[in-house]
């Protein structure tokens, strides 16, 4: 009897972290799409182009975060429970200010990966498909990291 208690604690723990993962996937989107717009300059298309990419690959890690927290009975919250934190990656007032974006573009990939982290190690022994999701969702978003993190070196040398 008192493990089921532990576990239903144990679930709403996990559904609380995959709801505020959610939800940082949908504030990416959001940055994503409006630095792939505002974004001016040659130097800066191909950052244009990675960035509108990744929007779907970040609404599809949404929509599979969405589906999971219904699975394990979470409800998935609407808009007026969002809270906005994504402040290094507001589009910059230079629309040429390439380097602000990809900065911006590292630090929530890096927010990203240590929640996925946190999400893996509740999940241990535990809820073994959600652990798989977010394994396979870490390995995206160090992917996107890895390769802003290249752009990065690129746009410093020059």
């Amino acid at each position: 009897m008192g493990s089921n208690v532990d576990d239903q604690t144990k679930n709403k723990a996990i559904i609380d972290e995959l709801i505020k993962s959610y939800f940082m996937e949908l504030e990416t989107v959001v940055n994503y799409l409006a630095n792939s717009v505002n974004l001016d300059g040659v130097r800066a298309e191909e950052i244009k182009k990675s960035l509108n990419a990744d929007v779907t690959e970040e609404l599809t890690h949404a929509t599979q975060l969405a589906n999971r927290i219904k699975t394990i009975d979470g409800v998935i919250p609407g808009s007026t429970k969002f809270v906005p934190v994504q402040a290094s990656l507001q589009p910059p007032a230079d629309t040429t200010d390439v380097v602000a974006v990809i900065k911006g573009v590292i630090d929530a990939e890096e927010a990203a990966i240590t929640q996925y982290e946190k999400i893996i190690r509740l999940c241990d022994g535990f809820d073994f498909v959600t652990q798989d999701l977010c394994i396979t969702l870490l390995a995206d978003e160090q992917q996107h990291r890895r390769e802003f993190v290249g752009f990065l070196k690129e746009y410093e040398k020059s």
